[in-house]
């Protein structure tokens, strides 16, 4: 295995010869035979452990198995202990999401700080087809059915192309130790049950399974490069307009095409839609109709889909005082000054009759009932009319800002100032009001 594993390393992955290494290293026969591995190879190796303090002696005594490993190879090692009970607790996800979050987050700061390379996780074969089944049962797309990528960023899995029964074998024939952890044993967990009891019924079905699924993910992973291509084709065509608020889609791409649900799946599948049919009606719902995930929204505008993130945020009022020379929005900073004149025309900035005003000044969103009365308009006018004789999309309204006097507006900002507050030939102080 050593001398596979070496010429895997040449092959795939000869940048971890002259990097700084991090292993995870749990106590368990997988990550305990890839640190042997890469010590006998001569790699730069340090160790990092993560107490998950689930199993009470048992995970003290992994912790233990760790330092005494450490110390044995002469390699570094960093332990980290974790009250993963409360972090689940308090971020509402199970324990097995909770130690995965928790060890990541501390691998990646922990290379991040003591600038290691890459980080080497000790997944095998078989992880590789638990996963698959995992996602398989659960209802995934192609990018699902891919297996565990072998280079994730700074996370490196070697041992990929092993099964846990060459790992076993390896540990056994050279006197390796490792620690069982219980909690394996138990079928509660998906992945344990997939692996105790319908993993050794397909390998007897197909005694050369890994092979197989091997050529499987080969197979799979040559056809995702080729949807990705397509996608971003379409994609590139699609894509109309960029903006901190939003990005904006043209629905005719996606009508051009075959099966436009196959294309909006692969588009919009990383911002946690589920409700596929419902995405696809957008394309011949009416102006304003909405689909929501936990983080993002689509919304059919006009010949349009408009993807923004979902903020929960408060509808909070900014309040300005008459000496306030500048404030910091949202949206922006507002910047106060004297004039002396009116120059030129611009969306950003607007004079006002400074007598006009009552102080304080606030600002806030709009909110339904609200009218004004255009400048270069006579009459008032109810904002949400304005709005749709300006054609702007709900996502423009929800992003659109009042900077009032008392109850009156005095801009509709960025967009359009009151008449009530204009520069006369009687006004005395003219206050210009820009947005930067």
């Amino acid at each position: 295995m050593l001398e596979n594993l070496n010429k895997h390393i040449d092959k795939r992955l000869p940048f971890l010869k002259n990097s700084k290494l991090l292993i995870a290293i749990s106590g368990g026969v997988d990550s305990v035979v890839l640190t042997h591995l890469c010590h006998q190879l001569k790699l730069n190796i340090s160790l990092a452990h993560c107490n998950f303090n689930l199993r009470g002696d048992e995970s003290d005594a992994d912790e233990d198995f760790v330092l005494q490993l450490a110390e044995h190879l002469d390699v570094e090692v960093f332990v980290q202990r974790f009250d993963t009970k409360q972090y689940a607790e308090e971020n509402k996800v199970s324990i097995q999401m909770a130690a995965r979050e928790l060890r990541y987050e501390w691998f990646s700061e922990l290379a991040k700080q003591l600038q290691f390379d890459y980080i080497l996780t000790a997944h095998h074969a078989d992880d590789n087809l638990e996963t698959f089944l995992i996602n398989f049962t659960r209802g995934t797309g192609l990018e699902g059915l891919t297996g565990i990528p072998e280079i994730n960023g700074v996370f490196v899995r070697p041992l990929l192309t092993f099964s846990s029964k060459d790992i076993k074998a390896y540990a056994k024939a050279n006197n390796i130790k490792w620690r069982d952890d219980s909690s394996n044993k138990s079928t509660k967990y998906l992945r344990n049950k997939l692996r105790h009891e319908v993993i050794p019924i397909l390998k007897e079905i197909n005694p050369s399974l890994l092979q197989s699924f091997q050529s499987t993910l080969e197979n799979l992973s040559d056809t995702a490069d080729i949807v990705e291509e397509s996608t971003n084709a379409v994609l590139k065509r699609a894509i109309e307009t960029i903006d901190e608020n939003h990005i904006a889609f043209k629905i005719s791409e996606f009508k051009k095409v075959n099966n436009p649900k196959a294309y909006l799946f692969e588009v919009f599948k990383d911002y946690g839609f589920t409700e596929w049919n419902d995405v696809v009606d957008l394309l011949d719902a009416e102006t304003g109709k909405q689909v929501y995930s936990s983080t993002h929204r689509l919304i059919k505008n006009r010949e349009h889909l408009l993807l923004s993130e979902i903020i929960s945020e408060t509808s909070k009022i900014i309040s300005i005082s008459e000496n306030q020379k500048q404030v910091e929005t949202p949206f922006g900073t507002l910047f106060f000054d004297e004039a002396d004149a009116i120059f030129g025309k611009r969306t950003n900035i607007i004079y006002v009759d400074k007598s006009t005003l009552k102080f304080p000044l606030t600002i806030r969103k709009y909110k339904e009932g609200d009218i004004f009365y255009p400048l270069g308009m006579t009459g008032k006018k109810k904002l949400s009319k304005y709005f749709k004789d300006e054609k702007l999309s709900l996502l423009d309204k929800e992003n659109t800002w009042l900077l009032c006097s008392e109850n009156d507006i005095v801009w509709v900002i960025n967009r359009r100032a009151d008449n009530r507050f204009k520069v006369t030939e009687n006004t005395k102080h003219i206050l210009k009001i820009r947005l930067n």
